[in-house]
């Protein structure tokens, strides 16, 4: 993937995200407005918003390192090994800093 493609992808993407982070971070609806009986609604919706905020702040974290190693010139090697990282993988998540095979290694350790 170009430089310049690259970076204006991964900046909409940090665009993206942060508004994203901030609407999951905004203000808590307010519960007098609710009846006791949704408050095990309150906590699921909770829950799930606390995991996709977890979520976007790793994918934003990894967008600022893809940025990173734009300007290192080290974007599309991988991390671990430095061989190229595939076109097709960066097409699709151009903020990956592992090759397919680095990854799948990664993931098995988990």
């Amino acid at each position: 993937m170009e430089a310049t493609s690259a970076r204006e992808r991964l900046q909409k993407m940090l665009a993206d995200l942060d508004r994203s982070i901030g609407v999951l971070r905004g203000d808590p609806r307010s519960v007098n407005d609710r009846s006791p009986a949704d408050a095990g609604s309150d906590l699921s919706d909770a829950d799930r918003a606390q995991a996709m905020l977890t979520v976007a702040t790793a994918q934003r974290r990894a967008v600022l390192d893809a940025l990173k190693r734009l300007d290192e010139g080290t974007y599309g090697r991988c991390v671990d090994c430095a061989k190229p990282v595939p076109e097709g993988r960066l097409e699709a998540r151009p903020e990956a800093a592992r090759c397919v095979q680095c990854q799948g290694k990664r993931e098995r350790r988990r």
